[in-house]
């Protein structure tokens, strides 16, 4: 029973075939769309590349990426197919089946995650339309924060407001719910305690977990919140959007434009939101970007220490916290106040463990995998359907 998952963001369709525990998951991603994209696709054993036509988007990567699986062979047995979606709103606090009901409410939390839920739904909308009758199953990546406290869910407005949906959601759900799952493995008893998990890449995000669950995170009602990302601000006082508001020649869409995708590391180096590029760099800006974002992650890792009362354990996950050893030493220096000693060499042989022994603070290197908790989802609810029969 094969499950394909589907992770649809702005400029690209990244996917994984699974096909049981005895065969390698085949990944891959179509990137950049309307821009030449190009297929990649591998398992490990056999790779694929392909080039697609010149302004492809989200419909034509699905159409692609299903006549390669036919082709090769591989979609004979899909059983279901399983989606990233980041934002749930309010209630969708589980994974649930696709339907038009569902289509439909997703379709209105659309203005909450402008740079994603709307490629989330038109990978969903391409793929029914291609196949109507192949179940497919929705992941939220805000239903892992559901339990958060109310005074960490609240913000302080009228409360009719919060009644009515402003609140606080969290995002990465998907990584975080992934690596709470794994921390026995790496922790032992001390995964039950107080651990803070940094999810740094081109979107980033901090989660305070006790028990594994989630007590508090740093993105709030929009994944705009939060510490500077590639192109987004991370926290920022609301009273500037009123007076961004009053400048000449700027409106809603412009804000909302300058928000998702020319502020952060972006919009603070004028060079590049990749940090790959920035740290590369011997441009000052580049630098000072750099040095931006790891204050800002480390202020972020105190803040949430506090929330839980203390901290037993650091985790660096995502594209720049699996990759990017010069940041985890940054980060962890700025952290040495509260008792973390750096394996040095550890963290440039990216080590699972990046601490010293008797370091007060462990810290760790885990890499997440969102596409084995939307497999687990997906198959969890097939298999509930089916013994409901």
């Amino acid at each position: 029973m094969h499950i394909l998952v589907l992770n649809a963001g702005s400029s690209s369709l990244k996917f994984a075939l699974d096909r049981g525990a005895d065969a390698p998951r085949w990944r891959g991603e179509i990137e950049p769309l309307f821009q030449n994209p190009r297929f990649r696709a591998g398992d490990g054993r056999n790779h694929h590349e392909a080039e697609l036509p010149p302004t492809a988007g989200h419909r034509e990567a699905v159409d692609f990426l299903l006549d390669w699986l036919e082709a090769e062979g591989l979609a004979a047995d899909l059983a279901a197919a399983g989606h990233r979606v980041v934002h749930g709103g309010p209630d969708l606090n589980r994974p649930a089946r696709v339907d038009e009901a569902l289509l439909d409410r997703l379709h209105r939390l659309e203005p909450l995650a402008p740079l994603h839920l709307p490629h989330n739904l038109a990978a969903i909308e391409a793929l029914r339309d291609r196949h109507p009758a192949l179940p497919q199953v929705a992941c939220f990546d805000t239903a892992f924060h559901r339990d958060m406290p109310w005074e960490e869910r609240v913000y302080a407005l009228p409360l009719e407001w919060y009644e009515q949906g402003v609140q606080r959601y969290g995002f990465h759900g998907l990584s975080y719910e992934y690596i709470a799952s794994v921390l026995p493995q790496y922790l032992g008893a001390q995964a039950d305690g107080r651990v803070v998990v940094a999810h740094l890449g081109h979107g980033a995000s901090l989660c305070a977990l006790h028990r594994r669950r989630s007590r508090a995170t740093t993105m709030g009602f929009t994944p705009l919140d939060g510490v500077p990302m590639a192109t987004r601000p991370g926290q920022l006082d609301p009273g500037i959007v009123p007076w961004l508001l009053r400048r000449p020649g700027m409106d809603l869409e412009g804000i909302e434009t300058l928000l998702n995708r020319r502020s952060g590391l972006l919009g603070l180096s004028g060079i590049s939101g990749d940090m790959r590029e920035l740290l590369a760099s011997e441009e000052p800006a580049a630098r000072r970007a750099v040095d931006c974002f790891v204050y800002r992650v480390a202020r972020a890792v105190a803040s949430l220490a506090g929330a839980l009362g203390g901290i037993d354990a650091l985790v660096f996950t995502g594209g720049i916290g699996e990759h990017a050893p010069a940041i985890r030493a940054a980060v962890a220096q700025r952290l040495a106040w509260l008792g973390l000693r750096l394996d040095a060499e550890a963290n440039q042989a990216g080590a699972a463990r990046i601490s010293t022994e008797d370091s007060p603070l462990s810290a760790w290197r885990i890499a997440t995998d969102e596409e084995a908790v939307i497999i687990r989802h997906t198959r969890d609810i097939l298999h509930h359907r089916e013994t409901d029969r």
